[in-house]
């Protein structure tokens, strides 16, 4: 048994087939890739990793098994899948993930052909656990899966915690004790039990608080939509291919950046946090669907046409576009008077969130500091956006303004 001091956790005792699989290749990449990506050009201390995040899960889907009485074989399965979740990351964790997954369809949870070959392959085999169930676990599928993915899985019980730890907000705190010891399994349904519904709820608004905050603060924003830019011209001018670029690190990616003509502009811009600026801050409400729901390539078209118009690099020029608001643990399912019944159907608060999301909603458009007015006007005229409403705004935390540009470098 390995006993390994956490910041979160405190201590945690890994054993069994985690235990042999703790020093793989595989899983010690993790230890290269940042769990929140350029989020710590936000937040200086937000330098944890997807290796420690890891073991949290681990820990916490260990605690899981023990409260539901799940042993043996089961057992070592889901612990297997917990520890090796997010093997499958991309540098940067998700900030590149949607350009990789255009060339080569997989997110990051598509792990098959990772946990079939190479040391991981050996450790799971040498343990009579079969890598293609393993890849099933960490994507979600059968009863057991729910535990690694799904709306009341053990990822999101640690990395909302460990998040609001390393970068200092208080948001994600939640009390994962409590949710651990109050899962069962209904029907093949893994639920939280009678009385729980304020339980749920806080998973809910630690994650509805956070992402403003942390996830899609502008700063973040603005920095992933300039990282996922460099990674596409990086594709287009050399011969990296969309599956080498989704096994490199954070590191590996950025040295690639620099040492490549066409992104080293980027590559220094973000070596010293000199990031474009926003032309553009536009609500939900004054932009046209048709741009919301537009793909990559009519995008590209669009930052070709506004740079061409503004007079500038097309490389100074970045839309960014979010998805749509989706509420994922609205899903969540709760016992109320001895019926399984959705979060969403039971609390007030979710319609509230819901309401929230889709204020908070914003396209960016991006560039430098000194084109930000004449980018900005073509930019409104090209996307359709209506310039009287929401065009350039302040973000509102909790119905109090806030400033962004104590944030912005």
């Amino acid at each position: 048994m390995a006993t390994i001091k956490d910041s979160v956790h405190d201590h945690i005792d890994v054993m069994g087939v985690a235990e042999a699989l703790l020093d793989t290749p595989a899983l010690q990449r993790l230890r290269h890739i940042k769990q929140l990506g350029t989020v710590q050009l936000v937040y200086p201390s937000a330098n944890h990793t997807r290796f420690e995040h890891s073991l949290g899960v681990y820990h916490l889907a260990d605690r899981a098994l023990d409260h539901l009485g799940i042993e043996g074989k089961h057992a070592d399965r889901l612990t297997a899948a917990a520890l090796l979740h997010d093997v499958g990351h991309g540098p940067f964790s998700h900030n590149i993930e949607s350009l990789t997954h255009r060339y080569t369809g997989k997110y990051h949870d598509d792990v098959t052909e990772l946990l079939r070959q190479g040391e991981v392959g050996d450790v799971l085999r040498e343990h009579d656990l079969d890598p293609d169930y393993i890849a099933g676990l960490i994507a979600g599928e059968g009863t057991y899966g729910q535990l690694v993915s799904g709306e009341l899985d053990v990822d999101r019980m640690d990395y909302l915690v460990r998040d609001a730890h390393h970068t200092g907000v208080p948001y994600g705190t939640i009390d994962s004790e409590r949710l651990i010891r109050e899962l069962r399994f209904v029907d093949g349904e893994l639920v939280l039990d009678e009385g729980n519904v304020q339980t749920a709820e806080s998973l809910l608004l630690a994650r509805a608080l956070m992402n403003p905050t942390v996830y899609t603060h502008p700063v973040a924003r603005i920095s992933k939509a300039m990282l996922r830019r460099a990674s596409e011209r990086l594709l287009e001018s050399t011969d990296t291919t969309a599956a080498q670029l989704r096994r490199m690190d954070d590191h590996d990616l950025l040295v690639a950046l620099r040492h490549t003509p066409e992104t080293e502009t980027f590559a220094r811009r973000y070596d010293t946090r000199d990031l474009l600026k926003r032309a553009i801050w536009a609500e939900m409400d004054a932009v046209p669907d048709s741009i919301v729901d537009a793909d990559r390539a009519r995008l590209s078209e669009l930052e070709e046409t506004i740079a061409d118009r503004a007079d500038v690099p097309e490389t100074d020029v970045v839309i960014d576009v979010p998805a749509r608001p989706s509420m994922r643990e609205s899903t969540s399912r709760v016992m109320v008077n001895g019926e399984v019944r959705s979060l969403g159907e039971q609390s007030p608060l979710v319609q509230t969130l819901r309401i929230a999301q889709e204020r908070q909603w914003r396209l960016g458009v991006y560039t430098t500091a000194a084109q930000t007015d004449r980018v900005g006007r073509i930019a409104a005229a090209e996307l359709g956006i209506d310039s009287g409403e929401g065009l350039i705004s302040e973000i509102t935390h909790h119905g109090v303004q806030a400033r962004v540009d104590e944030f912005d470098g």
